[in-house]
């Protein structure tokens, strides 16, 4: 297989290849977070580190699960429970906590690739439910055809809903999707003035209904 080595430790790096390559595997390495979105697109696996310098692993996780089905294995060294549910809930096969055996990654690899590939994410630019008309593109909301105001985070929240019409988020999960940790939803917003998150998820209801 091609896999996607996403791993800023040179000398982790390097053993992991001679280990992969041991085994049949074409790597490719990446030690930067642009770099892994760049090259996640022509191979079969990926093996991603959360500790990236240039963006937090869990949010290339996220944004590379929006456009790919790649298979793909967190290997990291933040063993918390909340980082491996997050990395799970976030869109990883499997989590694999450092120090780690050669042998229970290839054989970890192997059950992924055996549960088969998920389907691919089917990406609408522009979500239409009810009077209600989301651009993902352009991050604009209209009602009725009248233009929305939204923070950066309540658009954010709000196309989290609309891109998967009837799944049921819960409250950590939306945490750690649109905040990246524990937040306080209903209180004043960091980006000034009172947080509206609640007449957000109103909005999502009425026009779901």
């Amino acid at each position: 297989m091609r896999v996607l080595l996403v791993e800023d430790d040179d000398r982790l790096a390097a053993a992991l290849t001679k280990a992969l390559a041991r085994h049949g595997h074409q790597v490719f390495r990446a030690g930067l977070a642009v770099d892994a979105l760049r090259l996640a697109g022509g191979v079969d696996f990926v093996l991603l580190d959360l500790g990236l310098p240039d963006m937090d692993g869990l949010d290339v996780l996220r944004r590379l699960r929006r456009v790919s089905a790649v298979p793909l294995i967190v290997v990291t060294a933040r063993t918390e429970e909340r980082e491996v549910l997050r990395g799970l809930r976030s869109g990883a096969d499997d989590y694999l906590v450092k120090p780690f055996r050669t042998v229970e990654l290839m054989a970890r690899m192997e059950a992924v690739v055996r549960r088969g590939t998920r389907p691919r994410p089917q990406r609408d630019d522009v979500v239409n439910v009810g009077d209600v008309r989301i651009d993902l593109e352009s991050r604009q909301v209209t009602v009725a055809g009248e233009p929305v105001t939204l923070t950066r985070r309540e658009f954010d929240l709000l196309a989290m809903l609309a891109r998967e019409p009837g799944v049921v988020r819960g409250r950590e999960e939306i945490l750690d999707e649109i905040w990246g940790r524990p937040a306080c939803v209903f209180g004043p917003s960091r980006e000034g003035g009172e947080s509206r998150i609640p007449e957000v998820v109103q909005l999502w209801r009425t026009c779901s209904l």
